[in-house]
């Protein structure tokens, strides 16, 4: 039971203390938070290659089983940006069905992670890794939006960035000024409404004035409706057609929808955490999130994960349990049965401001900029290299190269801090020298005294067996209350250095063994080898012991 309380849903915690006025509250945050999420669905989905109403369907499937599972008060689940450039790949080289397996595979990766206690590893991705991918995503959802905003005569945008730029180039002579008129416009509403409102969203506004102006107006502007088909109803269930060889060449682009998934929706419950000052469960809403992603691609959605955005206005419009959440599902799903044929008429160039706007808003230039002014520059190199591999390859191999890069420089820089170093006795100073040196030991004249500075692991190990056997020296104490963690390699070299020592006749002491160290000595017997005599718990006893050794 006490395994368990780690992956229950936070919903199940709220009804303990449940109210009228909070369940009117709810009711009000989720009617809200619909309405913002509506617009944004729909441009997501038609940004990620698929119909507009696939978008509604994630929003209201996954959003529905991420509130009642989830290990969050207050998330709201469903598409975001993140995903768009994912999906666009994965479309363009598998179709709709290898998306489907790949959000249904990282739906079960997702629900492992959270069975498995993974919940609190996400935090070992580095923050260059994540600011990188998140800028570079940005970038490609911009450059998506180019053709649709300006209105150019052109074919099927390449998935590519470097060929998408190539095709922009060609076509931008076609660029349709009405268009582009009513594309400005709505970019304009989204950055000034706020002034006006920030209860109702600037995207909502903007989709309704420009849907006025193109249809009262009769303007030549291309809407959804002239693109796609949209269809009304509830979304109809449909098992995808697993096979071996699928599941193969789709369990990495889905190991990434998991991934990042994890990463965006753990980043929003922290965040939405700071506002209510609640704490999440990060293994449940693993879990919450992996059952929304299986249940997304079984109705026909779309990759989904907790939006920080509607998550934070949730928080902002009263919601504190996971009813808000629910609502927001269940009111998309109202809108989805009586009022998508409205939908239709929607112009693309304004979905196309929406979606700038959204990538403007989450590319965080100002943080990626200020890590380019202070960060050292190896994680400039990793930032840098991270971002790059997303604009012109995928997200996938930014990830894995991005995580490599990361966790080598991380082992140079703990390998250049590392060090064995001898001490420096009082014998060998003048009267001058010993009153600087006011913490030195007397230390037993027949011991050599060295000390270990970070951590004993691969990437050290030829320094530990650098001390030199000086004459009438008979121990050797390695004190090492620096060491705070040791790799197997680093215990082989401990032990090359014992049987150097047993060979000239020295006793090795060990002053001040951390516990993981200890551990992992205690495990492969060098304990038992070395004798529990010879550890010392810190430096004092062990220059204490040498002194008994001398002759």
């Amino acid at each position: 039971m006490e395994k368990l309380k780690y992956i229950k849903p936070k919903l199940f915690s709220t009804m303990k203390t449940y109210t009228k006025e909070q369940f009117v509250k709810d009711i009000v945050a989720g009617i809200i938070v619909a309405i913002i999420a509506l617009p944004l669905s729909i441009a997501l989905a038609i940004a990620s290659g698929v119909n507009p109403e696939q978008g509604l369907y994630t929003a209201i499937i996954a959003g529905f089983f991420i509130s009642l599972l989830g290990g969050s008060r207050v998330q709201i689940g469903g598409p975001t940006a993140a995903f768009v450039v994912i999906i666009y790949g994965i479309i363009a080289q598998y179709g709709m069905t290898g998306l489907t397996i790949a959000t249904f595979l990282s739906g079960i990766i997702m629900i492992i992670m959270g069975l498995c206690h993974f919940g609190n590893l996400i935090k070992f991705i580095p923050k260059t890794i994540t600011v990188g991918f998140t800028f570079g995503i940005a970038i490609g959802i911009f450059a998506g939006q180019l053709k649709d905003f300006f209105g150019l005569s052109m074919g099927a945008v390449p998935s590519e960035f470097v060929d998408k730029c190539a095709a922009y180039a060609k076509a931008f002579h076609t660029i349709d000024w009405m268009t582009f008129g009513i594309g400005m416009l709505a970019l304009l509403i989204q950055i000034f409404w706020p002034k006006v409102s920030a209860k109702i969203p600037g995207s909502l506004i903007a989709i309704l004035v420009t849907t006025l102006i193109v249809q009262l107006g009769k303007l030549p502007v291309a809407t959804i409706g002239d693109l796609y088909t949209i269809k009304a109803g509830f979304p109809k269930f449909a098992a995808p057609q697993l096979s071996f060889a699928l599941v193969k060449e789709l369990i990495s682009p889905a190991f990434t929808i998991a991934i990042l998934a994890s990463i965006e929706s753990l980043l929003s419950c922290v965040v939405s955490d700071g506002m209510i000052g609640g704490h999440h469960r990060s293994n449940a809403e693993l879990v919450g999130q992996g059952v929304g992603n299986i249940m997304s691609s079984l109705f026909g959605g779309i990759p989904a994960t907790g939006a920080i955005a509607r998550t934070a206005a949730n928080v902002k419009n009263g919601g504190r349990t996971p009813i808000a959440g629910i609502v927001h599902a269940i009111t998309l799903l109202l809108i989805l049965l009586f009022l998508m044929p409205y939908a239709s008429m929607i112009p693309m160039t304004c979905l196309a401001a929406i979606l700038i706007m959204v990538a403007y808003n989450m590319s965080g230039f100002k943080t990626f900029g200020h890590m380019i002014k202070t960060a050292p520059k190896s994680d400039i190199l990793v930032l840098i290299t991270t971002l790059l591999l997303t604009v012109f390859f995928d997200l996938v191999v930014a990830i894995e190269i991005g995580m490599v890069m990361a966790a080598f420089l991380f082992m140079k820089r703990m390998s250049d801090v590392g060090e064995v170093k001898p001490w420096i006795y009082k014998e060998d100073l003048d009267k001058n020298e010993i009153s600087e040196h006011t913490d030195l030991k007397n230390v037993p004249r027949n011991t050599m005294v060295y000390e270990i500075l970070g951590p004993m692991f691969f990437a050290e190990t030829n320094d530990y067996l650098a001390f030199t056997h000086e004459k009438h020296k008979n121990v050797l104490i390695l004190r090492m209350r620096d060491v705070p963690a040791m790799d197997i390699t680093g215990l082989e070299s401990l032990e090359e250095a014992y049987k150097t020592c047993q060979k000239k006749g020295i006793h090795l002491l060990l002053s001040h063994v951390n516990e993981q160290p200890r551990h992992v000595m205690g495990k492969a017997g060098f304990v038992e080898k070395l004798g529990e005599e010879n550890f010392c718990v810190n430096i004092d006893v062990a220059l204490a012991k040498a002194a008994t050794f001398d002759n």
